[in-house]
């Protein structure tokens, strides 16, 4: 496995983040921890999950599967580099109420005590927030974490789901606190959906964020679909918005074109998409989400993966990203 620094700071993190969304959902626990033992005994060492996940009447429960896992000990809390989200509604299913999510300072404060409970651990290395939160200012977001930072409860702060404005935002507003600022940001991106090189990417490359792709498969279109679809796995090897992208005839034409390539090639799709991520500038490393292990050997498979330039060029061909801005929408 190899590693690299995490945006501008010194924390060394496996270039495969293990996404841990399917675990309580899909996963059951003696499975998830079997999953994370072998993601540790593969190298991984970087751990991503969230307060929501769990979903509907289970939120939280991913981060108590973690926490079992946690208290197994053998060093697996020491050698993870943790991170967990806030910004979800956590207030117990029809029963809404106030300051149960966002960002406001409360919130961050309840999120993140409740989070290393559930979690089992006495600091958080990384503290993401989920979705910007347009109603709360920076400096009150700041204020929060940086009172975080010195009791010892986390490390470092990251974003997802952020616009290339709202990381600039964000760490001009951290600067004139002396505050660190965010050094990750977690976005939507990979061959199939590439509008984050517009302005994310640039803005997270110019403030030292390291970016973390999320749905680096998108939904499964990148990893084979049509061939799944044909040997009758179709119904497991796309979801959302993936599924209703095959119905496009120009879609299923560009995939089709996708799988022909890495057929050619002897390379299995899933594992190209992935290699492809860890060529792009600013990428620390993509986040997967299996839910077997085979799933996560598939993507340290893909980790050792050299992507050969001929294929590069191909792959641009299929999937031309929109190219740098302001290029990509004006003169």
């Amino acid at each position: 496995m190899e590693y690299t620094q995490l945006g501008r700071t010194g924390l060394k993190v496996s270039r495969i983040v293990l996404g841990t969304m399917n675990f309580g959902p899909q996963t059951e626990e003696t499975d998830s921890h079997a999953i994370m033992d072998a993601a540790l005994d593969a190298g991984i060492n970087f751990f991503d999950t969230a307060n929501v996940y769990g979903w509907g009447e289970n939120k939280g429960r991913t981060e108590e599967i973690i926490g079992s896992w946690f208290a197994k000990g053998g060093g697996r809390r020491e050698k993870t580099v943790l991170a967990t989200k806030v910004y979800g509604n956590m207030a117990a299913e029809g029963e809404p109420w106030p300051n149960s999510d966002k960002l406001s300072a409360v919130n961050i404060r309840r999120a993140v005590d409740a989070s290393l409970k559930r979690l089992g651990t006495d600091y958080i290395d990384l503290y993401q927030f989920h979705h910007v939160d347009r109603s709360t200012p920076w400096d009150e977001i700041w204020q929060a974490i940086d009172v975080l930072v010195q009791q010892g409860k986390i490390i470092y702060a990251g974003s997802s789901n952020h616009a290339g404005w709202h990381i600039a935002q964000a760490n001009e507003a951290a600067a004139r606190r002396g505050s660190y600022g965010l050094v990750s940001e977690q976005c939507l991106y990979n061959l199939a959906e590439r509008r984050a090189e517009m302005e994310v990417i640039p803005a997270a490359q110019g403030y030292g964020v390291g970016i973390i792709p999320w749905s680096p498969l998108h939904g499964g279109l990148l990893g084979g679909a049509l061939r799944k679809e044909r040997e009758g796995g179709g119904s497991r090897s796309t979801s959302g918005r993936s599924a209703d992208a095959l119905k496009n005839p120009t879609v299923r034409d560009q995939i089709q074109r996708y799988e022909d390539l890495l057929a050619k090639h002897g390379i299995e799709p899933g594992e190209a998409a992935l290699a492809w991520l860890l060529t792009r500038p600013g990428v620390t490393g993509p986040i997967v989400g299996p839910r077997t292990a085979e799933q996560l050997a598939s993507a340290v498979r893909a980790s050792e993966l050299k992507l050969g330039e001929e294929v590069l060029t191909e792959l641009d061909e299929i999937f031309p990203g929109p190219g740098p801005s302001p290029e990509a929408f004006a003169w």
